[in-house]
């Protein structure tokens, strides 16, 4: 394992999602959501299969010993895509990005249960500040008086979906690391976005509404970018620990809260940051660590 390359493709990952995303809520405005899945999905597969023809894996691509592996992985991570692109098109972009940092806490918690990986006592109490962290972010969606805010259009119906994704993501990112040990990376990222592909097509096909030229090209290209992000952060579970790796996806805050302002005059409220500087400051708190262990456990080698 090379922990800095599982870190560098999956910082380069969550740009191409973040892209992704607002290409998504530009297009989501009355489209179906089981639509926006399959666009994102379906044409995901053009840039999958040049990579797979580039590294010559196109024809060994669908060869798997573990369908119902890809099928859990697959299936939990559709959940993610519909649930994440509700949270987007009910709330701002930066809040529903900061609500997206749970799926790492719930990652961290499951790779110790499901995995067996070591998670020492200070990845525990970060884990423990980070879901604090997630409260404070929520908190402003969900204090409703009137309980049909819950079940109609607004913010407390995409805070909800904001969670309910981060946690279909935070399961799938554990069942991506168990893949990864035992299958390529093109046949992982070709299972969850054919069934992602039929599961949005399903999900949409009564109700299908014929995008406009603009909203087409948007969705394209949002496909494009989603397939790109798709094999990085899936190749980048084969370098490091899962509950290092997804540390890193509060890393496009910053990008999501400019992007939402200019493009869609979203002002994230006052708790969202409060929150997640928590977030962020768990994270950074788990890497400065990590790294002076790696640094001791280097040196305790050259010194044998």
């Amino acid at each position: 394992m090379n922990p800095l390359i599982g870190i560098g493709l999956k910082i380069i990952s969550t740009f191409a999602f973040l892209a992704m995303s607002t290409l998504v809520k530009l297009a989501s405005s009355d489209m179906p959501i089981g639509e926006l899945m399959f666009f994102r999905a379906f044409f995901a597969l053009v840039p999958l299969g040049i990579w797979l023809w580039w590294t010559d894996e196109l024809r060994t691509a669908m060869k798997t010993t573990r369908l119902g592996g890809h099928l859990i992985r697959s299936i939990s991570g559709s959940g993610g895509m519909y649930f994440g692109f509700a949270a987007l098109a009910l709330l701002p972009l930066p809040d529903a990005t900061a609500i997206g940092y749970l799926s790492p806490l719930v990652a961290t918690v499951l790779a110790a249960l499901l995995l067996k990986e070591i998670v020492r006592p200070y990845r525990w109490a970060a884990v423990g500040i980070g879901f604090l962290g997630t409260l404070v972010m929520v908190a402003p969606h969900l204090a409703q008086r009137d309980i049909s805010a819950f079940y109609t259009a607004g913010p407390a119906l995409g805070a909800l979906a904001g969670l309910t994704a981060s946690a279909c993501n935070g399961f799938s990112s554990i069942q991506i690391r168990k893949l990864a040990q035992i299958e390529r990376t093109g046949t992982i990222v070709f299972y969850f976005l054919l069934v992602t592909s039929l599961v949005g097509l399903a999900t949409s096909i009564v109700q299908w509404r014929q995008p406009m030229p603009y909203e087409a090209t948007l969705l394209i290209c949002s496909g494009f970018l989603g397939g790109i992000g798709q094999i990085l952060i899936t190749a980048s579970y084969r370098y490091a620990d899962a509950s290092v790796i997804v540390s890193f996806e509060y890393s496009t805050l910053v990008w999501a809260v400019a992007i939402g302002f200019f493009l869609f005059g979203d002002i994230p409220h006052p708790a969202v940051f409060a929150g997640a500087v928590i977030v962020i400051a768990s994270g950074l708190y788990v890497v400065y660590r990590e790294r002076d262990i790696s640094r001791a456990a280097r040196m305790a080698e050259t010194t044998l």
